[in-house]
């Protein structure tokens, strides 16, 4: 309208010119005027009308966009539940622990369901009280150190935030830890203090599961204890002993259109052959093997250098994250499965769960094949828990076979110590319990449905994304050992990478993987001194470490001393990436190595042993360089050692008793001055 109003202007018309007009058109431009304003308001007076009588009819029938459920208190009212189980799980073993406890709750009379705490407003927690006899059960794995698992990172986000009055909640709190960790089960801890400082009711004590010790014993035993306790609080009672429910039902495709069938895919169906970034856990990118090439020159094992290609992929990466590989099982183990249990392993099926209102339908992505099930989807190499035991067992034709899986199932001693030799210490996985149980011939669909997820593997980035920004590195070592029953036992995902060769033929090797954050980081400082402690494949961040100091030295920046300690087994065996660091060292980047050779002499000497040795310049680089340490690789013995020797280090040189060098060490941590990159 402004563009309209100023071209009407005429600006070559003059003042004299105008006036003149205006007096002799002004009879003509009284009527014409009195003509326009009265045609106008016509106008305007019906198409007013108009404007005001056309949206009445749309308001009427006006139709809100359906919102989300996000309410388990909507979800568990509609479906008649009392007990939510909440699980943070990182590598499936809280949510199948979380999946048993819901299970458990039909014996007492009461109806439970498993919940991702990411899927719904965790704030509803206040408005648990308004369900009878309700309980929310929290089982909570503690993630690298200290952190919450990724799916549980919004609730522990909400709980430091909340100020809500939790005292109508009741609670009780599963923690999932490794006590070969410097924050044993903090989240579970955590979990269970903030609770109570929001005025929830704890009604059993927090349980403190060690997978370093027996995980599914410390389960059981605090199970065993839980649910009486629940019956008391309730005055409800057991209904009967504990049954087999199905929890999906079998449902065989005969005629199936092919282009429907999932075959490996973890989310969106045709995934992987139509890749879309955001590449996530559930939407993997497959990255092209570029290298795979054997680091070790002799001894036993294999310790290898693998290369993903991520051109085009969006994917980025820094120093010090974690890649997310997704193995697949050998062939062979799920051949043998299928040939024992007599089944067609083409066969098309879905198991659909028998609870229309879960949000989990499947138990994986379905349908399927059995073969890809046993193949992309299900953990078949490691030793089936005491749940798994107790579903099998009604299939033993054999009564001292049926009896024997009761009672490692069972929550006595004498079970519980059978368990543990039977299957956890001799490393049976399901496939050498069905060698060796003959009567044990279970239907193919409910193993399916007992075994649990087959997890990604994580792997520390062995570049850096200034140097190789289309390429992440990968340094692994193949495990294989052998059993107590004389088994050959394979690692799944280094078995897996081993094989994957780099293009021949036209065919290319292909590895569906994610990138997970981490929060080992160089110092925002290039100048700052770094002491890096990696024996082993722990070498595998500071390669990417040292690429990175190494490039910003080129780009002119002063950068600090750069220390590794690194160790391995013998110097003409295993030393990794030998003349990667020998070049570094000479260009001056790597200003120290100090490399210990456990088996080269009669005496061991790890990389502890050359931290004490070199105590002086170690304090010197802590105290006054403010250097940064890093250490990365087995957290059961090396980074305990480690640890203790930064003790003895500090309470030398600071004058400091052991107690006062323990919280110096302690507060370095807190500071990010000491990071741990470790597994057990």
């Amino acid at each position: 309208l402004t563009a309209m109003g100023d071209s009407s202007m005429d600006p070559t018309i003059s003042a004299a010119d105008s006036t003149a007009q205006q007096d002799s058109l002004f009879s003509m431009m009284d009527v014409f005027l009195i003509s326009l304003i009265t045609g106008l308001f016509t106008y305007w007076f019906f198409f007013r009308k108009k404007k005001e009588e056309v949206p009445d009819l749309p308001k009427m029938q006006s139709v809100v966009a359906p919102v989300r459920d996000s309410s388990f208190i909507e979800k568990m009212k509609k479906t008649g539940r009392n007990i939510v189980v909440f699980y943070g799980s990182q590598t499936g073993t809280a949510e199948e622990f979380a999946n048993r406890l819901s299970k458990d709750a039909h014996r007492y009379g009461l109806r439970g369901m498993a919940a991702d705490p990411e899927e719904y407003d965790l704030s509803d927690l206040s408005r648990l009280s308004e369900i009878d006899k309700s309980l929310a059960v929290f089982c909570m794995a503690t993630y690298g150190e200290g952190d919450p698992t990724d799916n549980a990172q919004d609730f522990y986000d909400w709980l430091q935030e909340a100020d809500a009055d939790l005292s109508g909640l009741r609670f009780a709190v599963f923690g999932l830890g490794n006590k070969t960790y410097e924050h044993f089960n903090a989240m579970g801890k955590y979990v269970d203090k903030r609770l109570e400082e929001l005025g929830a009711q704890r009604i059993f004590e927090l349980g403190l599961g060690d997978d370093d010790g027996n995980l599914e014993e410390d389960f059981i035993t605090w199970r065993e204890q839980f649910w009486p306790a629940v019956c008391e609080h309730f005055g409800v009672e057991a209904t009967g002993e504990e049954s087999s429910i199905r929890q999906y039902e079998l449902v065989v495709h005969t005629d199936v259109n092919m282009n429907k069938v999932y075959t490996g895919e973890m989310g969106r169906l045709k995934s992987y052959e139509n890749q879309k970034p955001p590449f996530d856990a559930k939407n993997p990118f497959l990255a092209q093997v570029t290298e795979n090439r054997k680091l070790n020159e002799g001894g036993e094992r294999h310790l290898m250098h693998l290369e993903l290609d991520i051109s085009n992929s969006k994917i980025r990466y820094e120093s010090g994250d974690h890649v997310a590989v997704y193995p697949a099982n050998d062939s062979s183990l799920v051949n043998q499965i299928g040939e024992i249990l007599g089944t067609d392993l083409d066969t098309v099926m879905s198991l659909n769960n028998l609870d229309e209102e879960s949000n989990k339908k499947h138990p994986f992505p379905c349908p399927t094949s059995y073969r890809t099930a046993l193949t992309y989807y299900l953990d078949i190499t490691n030793p089936p828990r005491t749940n798994v035991l107790y579903e099998l067992a009604q299939y033993a034709t054999d009564s001292g076979e049926q009896e024997r899986l009761r009672k490692m199932a069972s929550s006595a001693a004498e079970g519980k110590a059978l368990y543990l030799s039977w299957v956890v210490e001799a490393r049976r996985n399901i496939l050498a319990i069905l060698q060796d149980m003959p009567s044990l011939r279970p239907p193919i669909d409910h193993l399916c449905e007992l075994l649990p997820r087959l997890q990604a593997r994580y792997y520390s980035i062995a570049s850096s994304s200034k140097v190789h920004p289309n390429s992440i590195h990968i340094c692994a070592v193949t495990v294989e050992y052998e059993t107590k029953t004389g088994r050959l036992n394979k690692g799944v995902a280094t078995n897996w990478l081993k094989n994957k060769v780099p293009e021949q033929n036209g065919s290319s090797s292909l590895v569906p993987m994610y990138v997970r954050k981490s929060q080992f980081r160089l110092p925002f400082k290039p100048s700052t001194p770094v002491i890096m402690i990696g024996p082993g494949t722990g070498i595998a961040p500071f390669i990417g470490f040292i690429q990175e100091r190494a490039w910003l030295k080129q780009q002119g920046k002063e950068v600090g001393e750069t220390v590794l300690y690194y160790g391995c087994r013998r110097e003409h065996e295993d030393y990794l990436y030998r003349e990667e660091l020998a070049r570094f060292q000479k260009e001056g980047v790597l200003t120290q190595l100090n490399v210990a050779f456990s088996r080269d002499q009669a005496e061991k000497v790890y990389v502890q042993h050359l931290l004490k040795k070199n105590k002086e310049n170690v304090w010197k680089l802590v105290n006054e360089g403010m250097a940064h340490i890093y250490v990365c690789g087995d957290a059961r013995n090396m980074a305990r050692d480690v640890q203790n020797t930064f003790y003895e280090i500090v309470s030398e040189f600071g004058n400091m008793s052991q107690p006062q060098a323990v919280d110096y060490v302690k507060k370095l941590m807190t500071k990010g001055r000491y990071s741990l990159d470790v597994w057990s």
